[in-house]
């Protein structure tokens, strides 16, 4: 099932399901509608059926308790460290690695994500993130059944301000201010057994990036050294997830600028700008696109 928050030609806010080419509203808008709307689908006979070009898709978290996210790509962790010379540190395969991110920033699609003031190094990251559908801790990582805990899955785009982050990062802390200005989710939320299944405990979706229409990468979810039960088992370790937090892969490999930079020729992949206008595609999770703008003030 994919669900979202959908905003009518009259301005209400409502929760719907997709319906073919268009949506069928299932829930008026409210604190936690969406979540309840995965838990517990509807009939799909309920609610009025509306065109797709009657609504406009909106960010489909409502305020999540806290945003998680990892780095579960070995990929994009070679791929970021080809041009230092540098090995991946024997700590990552150990477990998988996160941070928290800001989740008072989050954008929907086609909302527009101003260039941070003093950066010149904007970039995206292709990513999936779940959702978290049940209060659950110390998940068994080694479990499959540790992600009957997500709700749903969605696209995900952790924007990333690189010059920002490599100044604040050799503070020995962050990234913060490189990334906390802009997180982008949606169009929608789509249940996992929407997904092809992978290994135990993982999942496989296409992942695709696209700037001013032209695909320069992507990969498969299919491709990550670490599952979901082992993120989900690491996230919950001697603490509590609630429900709605969200968690993110961490982003695909060829999935950012940095690694694309590393990988070509530079020109060719040149930071982001104003007018430029960046596409994330993952087959049943939809399309994520946002353009971006000038600095805000």
């Amino acid at each position: 099932m994919k669900a979202a928050r959908v905003e009518l030609d009259d301005g209400s806010i409502v929760v719907a399901i997709a319906d073919g080419d268009a949506y069928r509203a299932v829930a008026d808008d409210g604190p936690g509608a969406l979540l309840r709307v995965l838990l517990e689908p509807p009939e799909r006979s309920t609610g009025e059926l509306l065109a797709t070009s009657s609504v406009r898709l909106l960010c489909p978290v409502v305020d999540p308790p806290s945003i998680r996210d990892f780095m579960i790509f070995e990929g994009h962790v070679v791929n970021a460290r080809a041009g230092t010379g540098e090995p991946v540190p024997e700590a990552w395969y150990a477990a998988p690695v996160f941070y928290f991110t800001n989740p008072s920033c989050l954008h929907g699609p086609e909302q527009p994500v101003a260039v941070p003031r003093g950066s010149r190094m904007l970039d995206f990251e292709l990513e999936v993130a779940c959702i978290v559908g049940a209060e659950v801790g110390d998940l068994d990582p080694d479990d499959p059944a540790s992600c009957d805990a997500i709700a749903g899955f969605m696209l995900m785009n952790d924007w990333s301000a690189r010059d920002l982050q490599m100044k604040e990062m050799g503070g020995g802390l962050g990234p913060a201010k490189g990334k906390d200005f802009a997180t982008s989710l949606g169009p929608w939320v789509v249940t996992p057994d929407e997904l092809a299944p992978g290994a135990p405990g993982a999942f496989s979706c296409p992942l695709d990036v696209l700037v001013n229409e032209r695909r320069i990468g992507g990969g498969d979810l299919a491709s990550a050294h670490f599952t979901w039960s082992q993120v989900l088992g690491r996230a919950s370790a001697n603490t509590r997830l609630r429900v709605g937090d969200v968690i993110g892969s961490g982003t695909v490999g060829t999935g950012c600028l940095l690694e694309l930079r590393t990988l070509g020729p530079k020109d060719d992949f040149p930071w982001l700008r104003a007018g430029d206008r960046v596409e994330l595609r993952g087959g049943p999770l939809g399309v994520l696109a946002n353009p971006i703008v000038d600095s805000v003030g």
